[in-house]
């Protein structure tokens, strides 16, 4: 599959150089942390003085964003993986603990993913289709829509907060097994932007978690 341009929304270049410079040096200065639970590490950011290098990010994003919705704030994660290893399933995006507690689905109104670097495959599929629990992945089983989007340095992409997507391999297939070999780390940001917070979900200030991201010196 060969990554397109077909999609809801599609920015370059969008954060300014220095900003995005400074985020990709304090991402690089993570390492590893918990790499392994990237995706069950959420914050929440409710649009006030930023107080890491993403929520300055997602403040400068806002305006392209936001226009004219009702949108409270942004929850936010570290999208990290290998495309060898593609450890991350299609899916919706939701209130995952009140899903998880209640059965109810509740999705952001959008759903947004900031890319950091280019690596070979890896693209993000998105689909009106939903998951099926059948097929490798729980990919959807008409592939006749799919939207990809290739990994590249500050590109912004925003699609509608229902739409089923995931993360293919490094020959932009559907991940159905571990691939030998290991290419550069696959890192983006993945932000979705809530018209209501979602349950349980603290600011990055409340967790002692991924410090080397903080504004320590408030320089820009």
């Amino acid at each position: 599959m060969e990554p397109s341009v077909h999609f809801t929304e599609l920015t370059e270049g969008a954060l300014p150089e220095p900003l995005f410079r400074r985020l990709l040096r304090r991402m690089s200065a993570l390492g590893t942390e918990r790499l392994r639970t990237t995706y069950q590490t959420t914050f929440w950011y409710g649009f006030g003085e930023p107080t890491n290098v993403v929520e300055e990010a997602i403040l400068f994003l806002r305006p392209r964003v936001v226009k004219n919705l009702r949108i409270i704030g942004a929850e936010w994660w570290l999208s990290r993986m290998y495309a060898t290893d593609v450890r991350v399933d299609f899916h919706q995006d939701r209130d995952e603990k009140l899903a998880l507690r209640t059965g109810k689905l509740v999705h952001p109104r959008l759903s947004s993913v900031f890319f950091l670097n280019r690596v070979r495959g890896g693209a993000l599929a998105i689909t009106s289709q939903l998951p099926d629990p059948s097929n490798p992945s729980l990919a959807p089983q008409k592939l006749d829509d799919l939207t990809l989007v290739a990994p590249r340095p500050n590109r912004f992409v925003v699609f509608d907060g229902k739409l089923t997507h995931g993360v293919l391999d490094v020959n932009n297939q559907i991940p159905d097994r571990k691939l030998p070999g290991r290419t550069r780390l696959r890192r983006t940001i993945a932000i979705n932007w809530w018209a209501t917070r979602p349950s349980d979900t603290p600011t990055w200030e409340e967790t002692g978690i991924y410090r080397a991201l903080g504004l320590r010196s408030r320089s820009r």
